[in-house]
């Protein structure tokens, strides 16, 4: 699985990063998360707000941080 965090650093960007590595790392998702910050790559995405979040090149979440219970559900998705 792929996740790239969507977000050019500001406080919300940087928790939703360590939010999903730790959530991923925890359930034992063999992931690769990487963070994206150039704007012109974020725009790529269709992305108008972040953070965001890009599971397997989808966009599942975009302009504000997930719950904990919403985020194991969109790691566990298919």
């Amino acid at each position: 699985m792929e996740i790239v965090v969507l977000g050019t650093g500001c406080p919300k960007c940087q928790t939703l990063e360590k939010m999903t590595r730790e959530t991923a790392s925890g359930m034992g998702i063999d992931a690769t998360v990487r963070k994206e910050d150039d704007i012109l790559k974020i725009m790529q995405y269709g992305v108008m707000r972040t953070p965001a979040l890009v599971i397997d090149g989808k966009v599942v979440l975009s302009g504000r941080l997930p719950g904990a219970e919403e985020l194991k559900k969109l790691l566990t998705q298919k």
